[in-house]
């Protein structure tokens, strides 16, 4: 991978996990600083800029390294929580609240994967039944595996928690490190699913619906309960047209290894869409969503019955005990 500024917080230099990321990385400034957050915090950066161009800093977390999920987030079980062993991403969906979340563009990788294990081997002692970790919350939990090998070091410590599940959601097809472990039940590959014209228009620089099927499909042959997310889920067409698109998803993976399938609509902080209003101003999307929130007698809210009807068409094609509106 290239870039043009490599930022080390100084404390890492001889870490030995970034110095075996920065050897995959070409770049052409290194440059050491105190903490990541001198980089990646400042106001006045702008996000759509330095997406053509972004750094990577590495840094380790040093708090916060798991938090409790939303109340309404979940695949079915009581405790769930997420976290991110990275800050942004290498795709560029334009519903993507990161860049209304943060103010750089910037990819953190957080160097200290034994934290985070940790983390959620402490939670679990203090839990009596299952619990949900959700991945790749702040960032996609496959794309950039080859640079960061974060889930070769998880996997394989992760699988022996018998108490915990792991959720691996992804847009990407880089599924060599699951591959190399066997199928799990406590491990839950989730894929992110949209109509292909979906993709598109919102969801550029990422794999074709088909590849993400293909990659679905593959590990599925392997033993592998997939997760399916419609999350967030991008329509253009009626509920017929919607039936087709469900029956093409479903006809072409192993229904009895799904594990899950989640729904969700655009939902995003005020705070966060007024920013990305301000970074994206020609976007029509960004701003129907936009002025949704701000006129009168229009309210998001209406699109919870539609989730609803959403959810009645997968049923058909899935128990409705496995379908979950988030």
């Amino acid at each position: 991978m290239k870039i043009k500024n490599l930022y080390i917080e100084e404390e890492i230099l001889n870490n030995k996990r970034a110095l075996k990321i920065e050897k995959k990385l070409k770049y052409e400034n290194k440059i050491i600083c105190k903490s990541y957050k001198e980089i990646f915090n400042p106001k006045n950066q702008n996000f759509r800029i330095q997406k053509n161009e972004p750094s990577i800093i590495l840094a380790t977390k040093k708090k916060n390294l798991i938090l409790k999920a939303p109340k309404k987030f979940s695949i079915g079980l009581r405790e769930n929580y997420y976290f991110s062993h990275m800050l942004n991403c290498i795709y560029d969906c334009n519903y993507c609240f990161l860049q209304g979340m943060f103010n750089s563009a910037h990819y953190v990788i957080f160097v200290n994967y034994e934290d985070f294990f940790l983390n959620i081997k402490d939670i679990l002692n203090h839990k009596s039944g299952n619990t949900c970790f959700f991945s790749g919350y702040d960032c996609d939990s496959l794309a950039l595996e080859d640079i960061t090998g974060f889930m070769d070091f998880f996997l394989n410590k992760f699988i022996k928690l018998k108490n915990g599940i792991l959720e691996i959601r992804s847009k990407s097809t880089n599924i060599k490190s699951i591959k190399k472990i066997n199928p799990s039940n406590n491990i839950i590959p989730a894929f992110s699913l949209n109509p292909e014209h979906s993709i598109k228009s919102h969801e550029h620089n990422t794999p074709k619906l088909i590849s993400r099927l293909n990659a679905i499909k593959e590990l599925q042959n392997l033993g592998w309960n997939i997760g399916i997310r419609f999350d967030p889920f991008i329509w253009y067409g009626d509920l017929s047209e919607m039936s087709l698109f469900f029956k093409e998803i479903f006809s072409s993976v192993k229904k009895n290894k799904v594990h899950s399938v989640t729904i969700g609509n655009f939902r995003m902080a005020n705070n966060y869409l007024k920013r990305m209003v301000k970074i994206n101003p020609t976007d029509p999307y960004i701003f129907e969503k936009y002025m949704s929130r701000i006129l009168p007698n229009t309210n998001e809210n209406i699109m919870e019955p539609k989730m609803y009807k959403i959810k009645e068409k997968i049923s058909e094609f899935v128990d409705k005990s496995r379908v979950f509106i988030n």
